[in-house]
């Protein structure tokens, strides 16, 4: 539940972002960042990772949260009113991250993360991929 939560925080950061125009750059950069930690807390405490995981965890979520927010903020900027459009970038770069820590993560890391939520995260991914390719 908590990386549900955690994930809809930073997957809507552009959202709120917007809407709480009286914050500066600096404090949205800190705020992304905070959140970002928070991930890589998480992940560390559950899958007791090492300090060179910690690092590419970390570079992942960086990475990859921020070209989902570039993503966002430009269909925004676009006026894109579709949410599936939305849920496609988000899937795409959840998938991204998905294959990235499988690829860092060792046997027994990667089963307690997908026990933790991302089988399940994955499953849902894969079945509206497969209902989108059905329409």
């Amino acid at each position: 539940m908590k990386k549900i939560v955690a994930l809809l925080s930073i997957c809507l950061l552009p959202f709120v972002l917007s809407a709480q125009e009286q914050k500066t750059p600096e404090q949205r950069e800190k705020e992304f960042y905070e959140a970002v930690q928070q991930q890589i807390d998480r992940l560390t405490a559950l899958l007791d990772l090492d300090d060179s995981q910690i690092f590419y965890a970390d570079s992942i979520l960086t990475h990859d949260y921020t070209a989902m927010q570039e993503e966002y903020v430009s269909l925004s900027q676009a006026k894109v009113s579709n949410a599936d459009i939305y849920y496609d970038v988000q899937d795409k770069w959840m998938e991204q991250i998905y294959n990235s820590f499988h690829r860092i993560l060792d046997e027994d890391q990667w089963q307690k993360y997908l026990k933790s939520g991302a089988a399940r995260d994955k499953k849902a991914r894969d079945k509206r991929a497969e209902k989108k390719l059905k329409k």
